[in-house]
């Protein structure tokens, strides 16, 4: 096996090589193996940016430079999208503030005619716009176009010549090499780049679907599609937006840093985009901050957004939104494509959950039937035989005591048997769509787990549940007592439930707030046992700027499981 060569040789045997070249200058041979350094270095790795940086870097270096830069030019055109530097302190980027746009001056004037320029002065050149505050003091420049499969994907910029000369005709043939080879490096980046991209939209597509087939309920799949959704787009924030009842869209699942501002904002049926949205129609806006159509309080915050229509089967189920934060880089064509794929496998998920609650609301609806049917032709019928017992009884007896004790007891039954024809039509009632004050939702989760249950839990409500919580905060309070009750159903075994709602608790730092608390008298929670329930009531309020916990029970010597939840109103 032959020896591996010493790189330093490499580099000698080929100045010895160039040297003998007929028509080449003294300076040009003398620079080609440190060309050839360059070229091998800038087609050392995969990463696009970090392909740009390297060249930069190369790009000073082979041309004597103490400045370089690299545009990247915008899909259409126009301006920059991406800005690199090489030379300029950090401190001194972030004095500056606003990368070049390139829709103006020397910079935008290369963008619309790349063609090589070589400047002894940039200042003095008419294309030039001024530098902004804070700006380091440039002189020499020299300017490149950077091709990529014979398109221009922007171009590369040196300034200020080592030694305060101006750059040569030599720097020139140099860079322009260079920049060929760059092409390359830079076209092999985006495309293991892409590759990337595109495996990372599907592992998240693959995330939503896998977290709802595991058995994960609604809220679950919208947390996950917004927290996806927002990594994946390199995004502020995730928004999953469904719609109101007269055509507009309301925020139900927000992941960013604040998202309890979020939650329960209502684009408008007179929103333009809210139109466009539910017709199917995805919305590309540049800036949200300062497009007319953005017309709610979240608008200022964000820059770049996609919205997103999630569409099953011709139907639209909501909406999905991945603004950036204002001054981020647009959404390129390639992120647009994929975003608006993995909406579509999203809206696939939700459909999936929607299904899933039917089929669960379908099986409560029948065991609600078979339970009324039981308790008329079964129980109804035995009280009522008992009760005919009892007063046969009562006739016969010559005791007053005795007869006065079988009245009693007849009346009792008459009573129950009174209750129960009243649950009997309470179970064959459809439930209300659109439910009055908080009090009644609550009173209405109560008397619908009381039919898996086999017993009622008790109530009590302190304080003016329905003047001080507001809606978006019911309706989550709702979702958590729904959430503690089937809780205490499927794992407690309790035969005691208490339920309270207290609209005059306070937080820790004196806010106002409503807990929620349920409590029972069951096995509790075993170590090492599932935390799912818990884990969403916990998300759920913390969502809200609240907290939720878990401690002893009702049951003998603390036994089963007090839950609380509570939330400022």
């Amino acid at each position: 096996m032959p020896e591996e060569q010493d790189p330093n040789e490499s580099l000698e045997a080929a100045t010895r090589a160039t040297r003998s070249l007929q028509g080449l200058s003294a300076e040009i041979t003398a620079r080609i193996p440190q060309l050839l350094e360059a070229m091998r270095s800038v087609g050392a790795g995969l990463e696009l940016h970090s392909t740009l940086d390297r060249i930069c870097e190369t790009a000073a270096e082979l041309a004597h430079s103490r400045y370089a830069a690299i545009g990247v030019v915008d899909a259409e055109g126009e301006g920059l999208s991406d800005f690199v530097t090489y030379g300029v302190p950090d401190e001194t980027v972030a004095r500056i503030g606003r990368r070049p746009d390139g829709h103006r001056g020397l910079l935008g004037a290369l963008i619309h005619d790349p063609v090589p320029v070589r400047l002894a002065d940039l200042t003095a050149d008419p294309r030039f716009a001024g530098f902004p505050p804070g700006h380091p003091p440039m002189r020499t420049f020299l300017g490149v176009p950077i091709r990529v499969q014979g398109e221009i994907f922007g171009n590369l910029y040196l300034a200020e010549k080592d030694g305060g000369g101006e750059f040569n005709d030599y720097d020139l043939h140099m860079v322009r090499v260079l920049a060929t080879e760059a092409g390359i490096a830079i076209g092999n980046a985006r495309l293991y780049e892409a590759a990337r991209q595109r495996e990372r939209w599907i592992d998240g597509s693959v995330a939503v679907t896998t977290t709802l087939l595991s058995g994960g309920d609604a809220d679950d799949a919208l947390s996950v599609v917004a927290e996806q959704a927002r990594r994946l787009a390199d995004a502020a924030a995730g928004v999953v937006l469904l719609p109101t009842g007269d055509g507009g869209l309301e925020v139900v699942a927000v992941s960013a840093d604040d998202p309890a501002s979020s939650l329960g904002v209502v684009i408008g049926p007179e929103s333009p985009i809210a139109t466009r949205l539910l017709e199917g129609e995805p919305v590309f806006v540049d800036d949200s901050a300062t497009d007319p159509r953005m017309v709610t309080s979240l608008a200022p915050r964000y820059g770049p957004s996609m919205l997103l229509p999630l569409q099953s089967g011709g139907r639209v189920l909501g909406a999905l939104a991945t603004p950036r934060t204002r001054g981020g880089r647009p959404f390129t064509e390639a992120e647009r494509t994929l975003a608006t794929q993995f909406a579509s496998q999203a809206a696939l998920a939700l459909k999936m959950a929607e299904a899933q609650r039917d089929r669960e609301r379908l099986a409560v609806y029948e065991d609600r039937d078979r339970i009324a049917r039981d308790l008329h032709d079964l129980v109804i019928q035995r009280l009522f035989a008992t009760g005919m017992m009892l007063e046969s009884a009562q006739r016969r007896s010559s005791v007053p005591e005795e007869r006065n004790g079988i009245g009693r007891a007849v009346d009792e039954l008459d009573v129950t048997i009174q209750e129960i024809r009243t649950a009997i039509f309470a179970l064959q009632q459809e439930p209300a769509e659109a439910p009055s004050g908080l009090r009644t939702r609550v009173l209405r989760e109560i008397n619908t787990a009381a039919v898996p249950l086999g017993f009622k839990p008790s109530h009590r409500f302190l304080g003016p549940v329905d003047s001080l919580v507001g809606e978006l905060t019911g309706k989550n309070l709702i979702a958590a007592l729904r959430e503690a009750l089937s809780n205490a159903f499927r794992h407690a075994d309790a035969s005691v439930i208490d339920v309270v709602v207290d609209a005059t608790a306070t937080l820790p730092d004196g806010r106002a707030a409503v807990r929620l608390s349920v409590a029972d008298d069951g096995v509790g929670i075993p170590e090492g046992g599932r935390r799912s329930g818990l884990r969403n009531l916990a998300r759920r309020a913390e969502s809200l700027g609240g907290a939720s916990w878990f401690g002893p029970g009702i049951g003998e010597d603390g036994g089963g499981t007090t839950v609380v939840w509570e939330v400022p109103v």
